[in-house]
């Protein structure tokens, strides 16, 4: 009975995979960053209502994001670099509605759950923190 239960274990332990694979595009650099963002700024003012996406330029730590407040305690930030391509002059995403556009492929993201329509990646997500209601942080 050991002998099963440790073979079941093992086969267990080894058959699982893990899809963590499909969020990590290795053609996306990984920048250490730290962004706060006054939403009493006019740059940021949109970020005051829900389901309005905004595109925050580089902010001076190499990442351009795309940021969409879902709630007043939620938020969901992304890199807008199309996830299913090398980084080129076409490789960020335009804004349409709720969801990001690669112009390059034309792939379309959700800016809710970051997954596309097509392509192998989904968009890369970065960490949200609300500071206070007119201020927030977001970082990797």
């Amino acid at each position: 009975m050991k002998k099963l239960v440790f073979i079941v274990c093992i086969v267990m332990l080894f058959g699982c995979e893990s899809d963590n694979v499909r969020f990590r595009n290795p053609y996306l650099p990984d920048y250490n960053f730290s962004v706060e963002l006054n939403l009493n700024l006019p740059t940021y003012s949109g970020l005051n209502s829900n389901i309005n996406p905004q595109l925050i330029p580089d902010t001076g730590s190499g990442v351009t994001l795309i940021v969409m407040k879902v709630s007043d305690t939620d938020y969901r930030a992304w890199d807008a670099l199309c996830p299913n391509q090398f980084p080129t002059t076409c490789s960020q995403l335009t804004i349409n509605g709720i969801n990001a556009v690669c112009p390059c492929d034309d792939f379309e993201y959700s800016l809710f759950t970051g997954v596309g329509t097509e392509g192998e990646y989904t968009l890369k997500p970065y960490r949200v923190q609300i500071i206070n209601p007119r201020l927030i942080r977001v970082y990797n």
